[in-house]
C-alpha cells in the first residue's frame, strides 16, 4: 500500500517537535486524531514507526526513514501556503482592464479616479482593445475586466465569463453644419433615414458589427446608400463629414464635435450600441474586479443620465 502524504508529513512533524501534541497544535487537530493517524499508518506498514514514552516520542528507524521524506512534503506545503499568500496579496491589489476607445475616454477615467482614491495601492494597468477581443481575452486570463460595445444582438460569452450591462449608447447621425436639414429644422427634430436616401455616407468597414446594423438600418428605410467613404474609425468619419462631402451615423458616446459638422437624433427605432463589462463568472481572487464594477455603474448613470438630457 502507498504511503499517505499526510503521514509522511506527520512522521516529520512528530520528529520535529518531540511529541504527539506538538504535532497535532502544529497541525491545527487533536491529540487524539494524531494518535489515531499514527496507529493506522502502523497498521498499513505492518511496523512500529513511533515510540511513546513519558519524556515524548521518538521515531524508530522505519518512522526516521519514512520522516525524512515527509521533511520534503512538509517544506512543500509550508512554501506552498507561503506562495499562495503572497499571490493572493498581489491578486487582491490587482485589476488589469481593456477597453474600446470610446469607453477609455468616458467611462474609466472617472471610475479609475474613484478608484485611486478609495484604494491607492491598486496595481492598475489598462490596455486599449476592439471591442471583439475583450471576451477573448477575459476568458484567457489576459484581462481582469474588458469594456466592449455590441450593435443588434447581446455578444454570447464564453464559458466562465459573465457580462455586465452599463450603458444604452444611441446612434446619431452626423451632417455638415451647413447642410439644409441643420439650417431647415430645429435641433431637436428627429431625422428620419429616408430623408438622407441621396447623401454619400461614410461608413464603419464592411464586417464590423457597427456597419451590419447601418446596412440593416438603411435596408429596412428603403434605400440602397451611396457608400463613397469606408473606415475603422468614428473620429475619421466625423473629420470626414466635416469636409462637406458626406454625412455618417455615429454613436453618441463617440461624439467628436469635429469642425464643421452638427448631429441630429435618428428617428429610426433600435439604432444603438449596448456597453457591457466583461469578467469571470467567478472574480473571488480579485476583488478590485467588483468595486470597479460599481464605480463603472455608477458613471455610466451619470453619462446616460446626460444623454438623455441632451
Amino acid at each position: 500500500m502507498q504511503m499517505e502524504p499526510g503521514q509522511l508529513r506527520l512522521l516529520a512533524l512528530i520528529e520535529r517537535h518531540g511529541s504527539l501534541s506538538a504535532a497535532a497544535a502544529a497541525l491545527g487537530i487533536t491529540a487524539a486524531a494524531v494518535t489515531q493517524q499514527v496507529a493506522r499508518a502502523e497498521r498499513d506498514r505492518g511496523v512500529p514507526l513511533v515510540r511513546r514514552g513519558p519524556r515524548g516520542a521518538a521515531l524508530t528507524a522505519a518512522g526516521a526513514l519514512l520522516a525524512a521524506h515527509g521533511r520534503v512534503i512538509d517544506q512543500e506545503t509550508r512554501q506552498a501556503s507561503t506562495g499562495l499568500t503572497a499571490l493572493l496579496g498581489q491578486l487582491s491589489l490587482r485589476l488589469r482592464i481593456g477597453a474600446f476607445q470610446a469607453a477609455a475616454l468616458h467611462l474609466l477615467p472617472p471610475a479609475l479616479t474613484a478608484l485611486r482614491h478609495r484604494q491607492p495601492d491598486a496595481d492598475l494597468s489598462v490596455v486599449d482593445i476592439t471591442s471583439e477581443q475583450g471576451m477573448p481575452a477575459v476568458a484567457a486570463g489576459d484581462l481582469d475586466l474588458a469594456v466592449i460595445a455590441a450593435w443588434d444582438q447581446t455578444p454570447v460569452p464564453p464559458e466562465h465569463v459573465q457580462l455586465h450591462p452599463l450603458l444604452t449608447d444611441p446612434i446619431v447621425v452626423v451632417l455638415p453644419d451647413d447642410h439644409p436639414l441643420i439650417r431647415d429644422l430645429p435641433p431637436d427634430a428627429g431625422l428620419r433615414l429616408e430623408q438622407l436616401s441621396e447623401e454619400s455616407w461614410v461608413t464603419i468597414l464592411a464586417g464590423h458589427a457597427a456597419r451590419a446594423q447601418f446596412d440593416r438600418a438603411t435596408a429596412a428605410a428603403g434605400f440602397t446608400p451611396k457608400v463613397r467613404f469606408q473606415t475603422a474609425s468614428y473620429d475619421v468619419a466625423q473629420a470626414l463629414v466635416g469636409t462637406g462631402i458626406c454625412v455618417a451615423l455615429v454613436s453618441r458616446l463617440a461624439l467628436a464635435r469635429a469642425p464643421g459638422t452638427a448631429y441630429r437624433e435618428v428617428a429610426s427605432e433600435g439604432l444603438y450600441r449596448q456597453l457591457y463589462a466583461a469578467t469571470l463568472t467567478d472574480i473571488t481572487l480579485t476583488p478590485l474586479v467588483a468595486a470597479f464594477l460599481r464605480l463603472l455603474h455608477d458613471v455610466a448613470g451619470d453619462i446616460a443620465a446626460t444623454l438623455k438630457s441632451g
